[in-house]
């Protein structure tokens, strides 16, 4: 069992499936692999994933929900205990993935204090693009540059966690000379009139986004084709 280390534990030139302790549909699961082969377990995902039948390459976090029976069936040099307390079990093993993209499931949970530390490690770490898979809809930090086509009426949700400004493209209500804020204006509920372009300022912008364009949000956070 390796103690923790600041590094990339997992260089994959393909997209990454990071499982999560919280619940999660087992659809789900097989949808994210489909697109994102390779699987990392955050702690306790790796009961879920090998509940399954899918055994992760990795286990990384604090280890304090991951089965030994789990822990058991991992090679030693396959899981990665990080005992510090200044970061979730999500941010341990994003921070550790390089990867086209990440999907992670299994992290929307019952607890609001674990979903907020999820959305400022998507902030903090947004040179590693993650998709969260929702029950419902697809969350990610935005690019200053970015563009995505989507269904004209899809409801696109923009919520800042920092100060943000810029212009946009494709939205029934546009962002141009409005400053964005957790303490001011924020975009929820804004709508796809087809593809659309934003220029930001800054990173610090939250997508939200229906699951169906799953693909293409894919694609443009990759940069290139996958």
């Amino acid at each position: 069992m390796n103690a923790r280390v600041q590094k990339t534990l997992l260089a994959s030139h393909r997209p990454v499936t990071l499982i999560g302790g919280g619940a999660v549909d087992p659809d789900d699961i097989d949808l994210a692999l489909r697109h994102a082969p390779d699987l990392v377990a955050a702690d306790g995902g790796a009961d879920i994933a090998m509940a399954a039948g899918h055994m992760p390459k990795l286990v990384v976090g604090d280890l304090d929900s991951v089965s030994q029976s789990a822990l058991d069936q991992m090679p030693p040099e396959a899981v990665f205990e990080m005992t510090d307390q200044d970061s979730t079990d999500f941010d341990k093993a994003l921070s550790s993935i390089s990867a086209p993209v990440v999907l992670a499931i299994g992290f929307g949970g019952a607890r609001l204090d674990h979903q907020l530390a999820t959305l400022n490690a998507l902030i903090r770490l947004h040179d590693r693009p993650c998709i969260l898979i929702t029950q419902d809809e697809l969350v990610f930090s935005i690019p200053r540059i970015f563009s995505l086509k989507l269904e004209p009426g899809d409801v696109v949700s923009l919520f800042p966690l920092s100060r943000v400004s810029g212009r946009s493209k494709g939205l029934q209500w546009p962002i141009d000379g409005l400053v964005l804020a957790p303490d001011g204006r924020v975009g929820t509920s804004n709508r796809a009139t087809g593809e659309i372009q934003l220029r930001l300022d800054r990173t610090g912008l939250i997508g939200i986004i229906p699951r169906h364009a799953l693909q293409p949000l894919m694609r443009a956070l990759a940069g290139k084709p996958l």
